[in-house]
């Protein structure tokens, strides 16, 4: 995915604006490329590239090779196993990759981490009301995680960020992901507003609107 123009970067910031006009809630929309860099993804590509090698050699030296043609041509066949396993380390870190040899379940529990870290890196839990709520976009894992504070998801019935999340993931695969966005943060400000509305009170903007964006 292409990074955030100057102009969809302020489309995200005047959504998150116009959200927050009518709750005490805190929005805060985060994008990341990856929640982890999950090297395990290159050691397993790399065995299996390297078992593979090894049994289509060993399979051509058998049944179509003279016998006694590998005595002398064992370390042929050693480097080409760890030419092999190099490969699978390379190819370990294309995310499509990662994606095919690392579970979901994984992926899941390293995104809520990173959510978790963020929430607290960027001060979230520190709003006078405990209203802070974090929206994380994951991009490798394809995975957006809704972390709202206490003041805010004590008030919510549970599965009432899915539609949030959904819409996200869908504008990704579409390559609308400014518009999915921007529609998730106008729900979500309509969501807050019937659990903790802006009132006629005073309601400071305590948290930044603009985007996050990390490595």
């Amino acid at each position: 995915m292409k990074p955030f123009t100057d102009a969809e970067r302020e489309r995200i910031r005047q959504a998150v604006q116009q959200a927050e006009r009518v709750t005490k809630g805190e929005i805060v929309p985060m994008i990341v490329p990856a929640s982890a860099l999950y090297r395990e993804a290159g050691y397993r590509t790399g065995l299996m590239l390297a078992l593979l090698a090894l049994a289509f050699l060993l399979t051509i030296e058998i049944y179509w090779l003279p016998w006694g043609w590998h005595a002398g041509n064992a370390g042929w066949l050693l480097l080409a196993v760890v030419a092999a396993y190099g490969l699978g380390q390379w190819l370990g870190r294309v995310p499509r990759v990662i994606r095919l040899v690392t579970s979901r379940e994984r992926m899941a529990h390293k995104v809520n981490l990173r959510a978790e870290q963020a929430f607290y890196k960027h001060g979230l839990h520190n709003t006078k009301g405990r209203t802070g709520i974090l929206i994380l976009v994951s991009l490798l894992e394809r995975r957006v995680h809704v972390l709202a504070d206490k003041g805010l998801n004590d008030r919510v019935p549970p599965g009432t960020w899915d539609g949030l999340v959904n819409g996200i993931i869908d504008g990704i695969r579409t390559g609308q992901a400014t518009d999915a966005i921007c529609a998730a943060i106008a729900k979500c400000g309509a969501l807050l507003a019937q659990v903790s509305p802006a009132g006629s009170g005073d309601n400071p903007n305590e948290l930044p609107d603009t985007l996050i964006q990390e490595p």
